[in-house]
Protein backbone atom coordinates (compact mmCIF):
# COMPACT_ATOMS: atom_id res chain seq x y z
CA UNK A 1 0.00 0.00 0.00
CA UNK A 2 1.67 3.49 -1.23
CA UNK A 3 1.67 6.20 1.62
CA UNK A 4 3.08 9.66 1.84
CA UNK A 5 6.36 10.33 4.40
CA UNK A 6 8.28 12.65 5.51
CA UNK A 7 11.76 13.50 4.51
CA UNK A 8 14.14 15.78 6.38
CA UNK A 9 16.58 17.76 4.54
CA UNK A 10 19.86 19.30 4.90
CA UNK A 11 19.33 23.30 5.53
CA UNK A 12 18.59 24.76 1.96
CA UNK A 13 18.42 21.20 0.25
CA UNK A 14 15.08 20.29 -0.25
CA UNK A 15 15.52 21.10 -4.47
CA UNK A 16 18.43 18.81 -4.48
CA UNK A 17 17.47 16.10 -2.43
CA UNK A 18 14.08 15.92 -4.46
CA UNK A 19 15.97 16.00 -7.81
CA UNK A 20 18.30 12.65 -6.46
CA UNK A 21 15.00 11.38 -5.02
CA UNK A 22 13.50 11.44 -8.19
CA UNK A 23 16.67 9.79 -9.97
CA UNK A 24 16.21 7.13 -7.52
CA UNK A 25 12.51 6.29 -8.92
CA UNK A 26 10.80 7.78 -6.00
CA UNK A 27 7.59 10.03 -6.19
CA UNK A 28 8.72 12.74 -4.95
CA UNK A 29 6.55 16.55 -3.14
CA UNK A 30 7.88 19.54 -2.42
CA UNK A 31 5.42 22.62 -1.87
CA UNK A 32 6.64 25.66 -2.71
CA UNK A 33 4.87 28.99 -2.87
CA UNK A 34 6.46 32.22 -4.04
CA UNK A 35 7.07 34.58 -1.66
CA UNK A 36 8.05 38.95 -1.78
CA UNK A 37 11.59 39.71 -0.36
CA UNK A 38 12.90 42.57 0.22
CA UNK A 39 16.41 43.57 0.53
CA UNK A 40 18.58 46.82 -0.63
CA UNK A 41 15.54 48.81 -1.55
CA UNK A 42 14.74 46.02 -4.31
CA UNK A 43 11.73 43.45 -3.98
CA UNK A 44 11.46 40.56 -5.73
CA UNK A 45 9.81 37.35 -5.60
CA UNK A 46 10.97 34.04 -4.72
CA UNK A 47 10.15 30.42 -5.05
CA UNK A 48 10.75 28.80 -1.40
CA UNK A 49 9.38 25.80 0.47
CA UNK A 50 6.18 25.48 2.82
CA UNK A 51 8.32 23.38 5.18
CA UNK A 52 11.70 24.51 4.91
CA UNK A 53 13.83 21.78 5.31
CA UNK A 54 11.21 18.95 4.76
CA UNK A 55 9.64 17.16 1.40
CA UNK A 56 6.94 14.09 1.11
CA UNK A 57 8.14 11.22 -0.40
CA UNK A 58 5.40 8.60 -1.85
CA UNK A 59 6.68 4.70 -0.17
CA UNK A 60 5.02 0.93 -0.96
CA UNK A 61 7.22 -0.49 2.57
CA UNK A 62 6.70 -3.63 1.12
CA UNK A 63 7.56 -3.09 -2.34
CA UNK A 64 10.59 0.07 -2.11
CA UNK A 65 14.00 -0.03 -1.17
CA UNK A 66 13.57 2.96 1.00
CA UNK A 67 16.66 2.92 3.10
CA UNK A 68 18.66 4.28 0.51
CA UNK A 69 16.50 7.40 0.92
CA UNK A 70 18.80 8.06 4.17
CA UNK A 71 21.82 7.57 1.90
CA UNK A 72 20.56 10.36 -0.71
CA UNK A 73 22.27 13.45 -1.31
CA UNK A 74 20.49 15.92 0.14
CA UNK A 75 18.59 14.11 2.95
CA UNK A 76 19.07 14.17 6.67
CA UNK A 77 16.60 11.76 7.14
CA UNK A 78 13.71 9.82 6.76
CA UNK A 79 11.02 10.79 9.65
CA UNK A 80 10.98 7.75 11.67
CA UNK A 81 9.12 5.64 14.23
CA UNK A 82 11.61 3.08 15.47
CA UNK A 83 12.76 1.73 12.92
CA UNK A 84 9.78 2.49 10.61
CA UNK A 85 8.80 5.21 8.32
CA UNK A 86 6.06 6.92 10.12
CA UNK A 87 3.29 8.18 7.33
CA UNK A 88 1.48 11.09 7.73
CA UNK A 89 -2.37 10.60 7.80
CA UNK A 90 -4.10 9.93 4.68
CA UNK A 91 -5.34 13.29 2.23
CA UNK A 92 -2.79 15.94 3.73
CA UNK A 93 -0.91 16.05 0.46
CA UNK A 94 -3.62 16.22 -1.61
CA UNK A 95 -5.37 19.18 0.75
CA UNK A 96 -1.99 20.39 0.09
CA UNK A 97 -1.86 20.12 -3.75
CA UNK A 98 -5.36 21.13 -3.71
CA UNK A 99 -3.87 24.74 -2.73
CA UNK A 100 -1.88 25.02 -5.97
CA UNK A 101 -2.76 27.21 -8.86
CA UNK A 102 -2.12 26.34 -12.70
CA UNK A 103 1.77 26.63 -12.27
CA UNK A 104 1.76 24.87 -9.28
CA UNK A 105 2.25 27.17 -6.73
CA UNK A 106 0.93 27.12 -3.25
CA UNK A 107 -1.45 30.10 -3.04
CA UNK A 108 -1.82 31.30 0.61
CA UNK A 109 -4.48 33.13 1.81
CA UNK A 110 -4.66 35.09 4.61
CA UNK A 111 -7.82 32.92 6.55
CA UNK A 112 -10.67 35.71 8.00
CA UNK A 113 -14.46 35.09 9.47
CA UNK A 114 -15.44 38.17 8.04
CA UNK A 115 -18.18 37.47 5.31
CA UNK A 116 -18.88 40.36 2.83
CA UNK A 117 -21.19 43.34 3.32
CA UNK A 118 -20.52 42.53 7.43
CA UNK A 119 -20.36 45.99 9.21
CA UNK A 120 -16.83 45.58 10.78
CA UNK A 121 -15.14 48.02 13.32
CA UNK A 122 -11.76 49.79 12.86
CA UNK A 123 -9.59 48.57 16.05
CA UNK A 124 -5.82 50.81 15.39
CA UNK A 125 -4.58 53.04 13.00
CA UNK A 126 -5.74 56.92 12.09
CA UNK A 127 -8.94 55.63 11.30
CA UNK A 128 -9.66 53.77 14.80
CA UNK A 129 -13.25 52.88 16.04
CA UNK A 130 -14.89 53.67 12.38
CA UNK A 131 -17.29 51.41 11.47
CA UNK A 132 -17.72 50.53 7.75
CA UNK A 133 -18.29 47.51 5.58
CA UNK A 134 -16.33 44.84 4.83
CA UNK A 135 -15.67 44.40 1.27
CA UNK A 136 -12.95 41.64 0.97
CA UNK A 137 -9.19 41.15 0.98
CA UNK A 138 -6.66 42.90 -1.10
CA UNK A 139 -3.52 40.96 -2.94
CA UNK A 140 -1.54 42.22 -0.47
CA UNK A 141 -3.23 40.95 2.57
CA UNK A 142 -5.42 43.99 3.64
CA UNK A 143 -8.55 44.32 4.44
CA UNK A 144 -10.91 46.57 2.10
CA UNK A 145 -13.33 48.31 4.40
CA UNK A 146 -16.15 50.61 2.65
CA UNK A 147 -16.52 53.69 4.80
CA UNK A 148 -18.93 56.54 5.22
CA UNK A 149 -16.64 59.89 5.47
CA UNK A 150 -17.97 63.19 5.23
CA UNK A 151 -20.81 62.49 3.12
CA UNK A 152 -18.79 60.41 0.35
CA UNK A 153 -18.57 56.50 0.81
CA UNK A 154 -14.74 55.72 0.74
CA UNK A 155 -12.98 52.69 0.18
CA UNK A 156 -9.68 51.68 3.07
CA UNK A 157 -7.49 49.07 2.99
CA UNK A 158 -5.88 48.06 6.46
CA UNK A 159 -4.32 45.56 7.90
CA UNK A 160 -6.30 42.29 8.54
CA UNK A 161 -5.17 42.42 12.56
CA UNK A 162 -7.26 45.79 12.65
CA UNK A 163 -10.39 44.90 11.77
CA UNK A 164 -12.98 43.34 14.13
CA UNK A 165 -16.74 42.29 13.19
CA UNK A 166 -19.20 44.24 15.28
CA UNK A 167 -21.51 42.51 17.61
Amino acid sequence: MRRWYVVQTRPRDESTALLHLTRQGFEGYLPRFLKRRRHARKVDIAPVPLFPGYLFVALDLAAARWRSIQGTVGVSRLVCHGDNPAPIPDGVVEDIQGHEDAAGWIILRPQTSLQQGQVVEISNGPLAELRGIFEGLDSKERVIVLLSLLGREVRARVPLGWVQATA
